[in-house]
């Protein structure tokens, strides 16, 4: 799958990867062994049959794959952009053991951009049931929700809080990576099944509480909201963003076209993104195309970075300067940034995620100070706060999340949730995993 140039890119935020060919396509569909116990689909959050969509590519018969996506997954486009198919299903096809898997993610996106582009596929819903659902957020997991439980005959009405819909899919991921048009095309496939989208209403304020509750079921899936922070000296200066806000502010608010649109953002000439997950990266190539020079600051090695490793590699194509085996400690200024101090970091034993465990180093050459003028913290998101703390009964951990039983049922019998409300921050396809799950909980639980 080619790219754009990195010269060409970091002027724009058109998108970097270009798909497959349809012939390119037919050609990596061959490849496929088609298991008898595929181990790619138990990889799947949503149990694609792989096999079979990709069996019916090689067969050049791309409307059947497109409808045998779709009977599992509403939004192949999205997950064929952003979802970590390396270490999910691509991870466990068997012939990654002496080759390179079966590129299952770039034929899920040419096969959803091939329907976008000829005949829509919409799957046949269930004849109506009489019972009111109601979504609260129309991310992935809300998004997910709607649709299975549309198409089990339920009649849907989602609740979003923003002006837009899609969640972390519209003001976290960046045009470059998930053109916002794809978004708007798989949910309006969603609504098509009969789901009704209510925007700029927050549940507890535009719609109370005992109305919301009073729904024969809900889903709760309202996202990762609140942003962490270091809590070192100077978070406060001007010039200091939340990835979150930072991202929100370009993606969904246009920032990077003031005054053509009406929210500001500040354009830094010299930019440091603290964090090394896919949050930091879309943060560094955002600033980078806005036309800062970016620096990116990890605690530990570049070996760990969490980020998908592709996400690493357009980074660097793209002139992001990486700082790892460092870590803030005070950001300088007043009232705005001028700089970041940062402690070199040696690496210790493993943690329980196979990483060194960073220990700041002392001694006179342990510090170093960046010339900075804009800071962006990427270093993590709690469940959103806004409705959970309006409902006393529902049971929440010591991390915010609401807690779920395994099939998502929350402390309230006919109130369930899924996605990162209730696991943390998350991939996008885990909480679609979730949400599918939960969906079939709230069937039973509709049919008792």
């Amino acid at each position: 799958m080619s790219k754009r140039d990195a010269a060409e890119r970091i002027l724009d935020f058109l998108e970097v990867d270009e798909g497959l060919s349809e012939v390119n396509a037919v050609l990596e569909a061959t490849r496929c062994m088609e298991c008898v116990r595929p181990a790619c689909v138990k990889g799947c959050p949503v149990n694609i049959d792989i096999p079979g969509f990709i069996s019916a590519i090689a067969k050049q018969d791309f409307k059947k794959a497109a409808e045998i996506i779709k009977s599992d997954n509403m939004l192949p486009a999205i997950c064929g952009r952003v979802c970590p198919q390396e270490t999910q299903c691509e991870g466990k096809c068997v012939l990654g053991v002496k080759e390179k898997p079966v590129r299952i993610g770039a034929l899920e996106r040419f096969i959803a951009d091939w329907e976008r582009k000829n005949e829509i596929v919409t799957p046949k819903t269930k004849k109506p049931t009489g019972k009111r659902i109601a979504v609260v957020g129309s991310g992935p997991a809300g998004i997910t929700a709607a649709a299975e439980l549309s198409r089990s005959g339920h009649s849907v009405t989602i609740f979003e809080s923003l002006h837009a819909p899609g969640g972390v899919l519209t003001y976290g991921i960046p045009s470059f990576r998930l053109p916002k048009d794809i978004v708007k095309t798989e949910i309006d496939q969603v609504l098509s099944l009969g789901a009704e989208l209510k925007l700029n209403h927050i549940v507890g304020r535009s719609v109370s509480v005992d109305n919301f509750l009073a729904y024969d079921a809900v889903f709760l899936g309202t996202g990762a909201g609140l942003p962490s922070f270091m809590g070192i000296e100077g978070e406060n200066l001007n010039g200091v963003y939340s990835a979150n806000e930072f991202l929100t502010r370009v993606n969904l608010m246009h920032a990077d076209r003031f005054p053509d649109y009406d929210t500001p953002v500040l354009k830094g000439q010299k930019v440091a993104v603290v964090g090394g997950g896919n949050v930091a990266m879309d943060s560094a190539r955002v600033a980078r195309r806005m036309g800062a020079e970016v620096y990116l600051i990890y605690r530990r090695r570049e070996e760990d970075l969490p980020a998908r490793e592709a996400e690493v590699a357009n980074a660097v194509e793209e002139g992001i300067s990486f700082y790892c085996c460092a870590n803030p400690v005070r950001i300088i200024g007043g009232p705005s940034v001028t700089g970041i101090e940062c402690v070199r970091m040696n690496m210790g034993v493993l943690d329980e995620s196979k990483r060194p465990c960073p220990v700041p180093m002392t001694g006179d050459d342990a510090k170093f100070t960046l010339d900075v003028d804009v800071v962006v913290e990427a270093i993590g998101q709690s469940p959103n706060p806004l409705l959970v703390s309006l409902i006393p009964s529902l049971k929440r951990g010591k991390r915010g999340n609401v807690i779920v039983d395994e099939n998502g049922q929350t402390s309230i019998p006919n109130v369930f949730a899924g996605g990162d409300i209730a696991t943390g921050a998350a991939t996008v396809i885990e909480a679609m995993g979730n949400a599918k799950k939960a969906s079939s909980a709230i069937n039973e639980y509709l049919n008792q």
